[in-house]
């Protein structure tokens, strides 16, 4: 096979893999508008006014790889950052993955995307929020790159929040978006729909 042929053919199976994640990832406004519904977000570490701004920069980073790069860079210098920073980073990293055009680049930073929800998720297991965004983005990855192994786990911890009424700091209207999202996932089984609609 010639040194052309042989490029195109790897050109192809790359195509193969990322299209499907490229078509979901333009989803993730969606997600952001659930994100987004989150109330005292990065309080130990960002003032009240650079909270605000954050949020507001975040929906806009959907369409805007500039400003994804710069508020994950804003993030990635705070020390100690805590499991919600943590999560807020992962989220801008699966943005990156949504935003480069190198294919390479498309399934590294989901890479990274992931270990760094790990990261945040062993910093605060019991954090519905956490376990929603990533839940969220692997959700709209395709399964077959395998990065949507935690789907379950993440699915029964946040249905747990549910069943036993622990919301932590979530207002109401983040507990009905994201019950409705869950239901409308349908990647539940049908107790756990029964205990989603009746919070949404």
């Amino acid at each position: 096979m010639h040194r052309f042929e042989k490029q195109k053919c790897f050109a192809d199976k790359t195509n193969f893999v990322l299209l499907p994640l490229l078509k979901h990832m333009n989803k993730l406004p969606i997600l952001l508008f659930l994100l987004f519904a989150f109330t005292n977000v990065c309080r130990a570490q960002l003032s009240p006014k650079e909270i605000a701004r954050l949020k507001t920069d975040l929906v806009k980073a959907v369409d805007n790889a500039k400003l994804t790069d710069s508020l994950a860079s804003k993030l990635e210098k705070l020390q100690n950052k805590t499991a919600l920073v943590t999560a807020y980073t992962g989220t801008l990293e699966a943005l990156r993955a949504k935003h480069t055009w190198n294919p390479y680049n498309k399934i590294k930073y989901v890479k990274v995307s992931m270990r760094t929800m790990q990261k945040a998720i062993d910093l605060d297991k019991e954090n519905m929020e956490i376990r929603f965004m990533r839940f969220s983005i692997q959700h709209f990855t395709p399964s077959f790159l395998g990065f949507s192994k935690d789907l379950v786990v993440d699915r029964k911890e946040i249905v747990k929040h549910y069943q036993n009424n622990n919301f932590g700091i979530a207002d109401k209207e983040l507990i009905k978006n994201v019950a409705k999202f869950m239901i409308d996932s349908k990647r539940c089984t049908d107790q756990e729909l029964k205990i989603l609609k009746k919070f949404s």
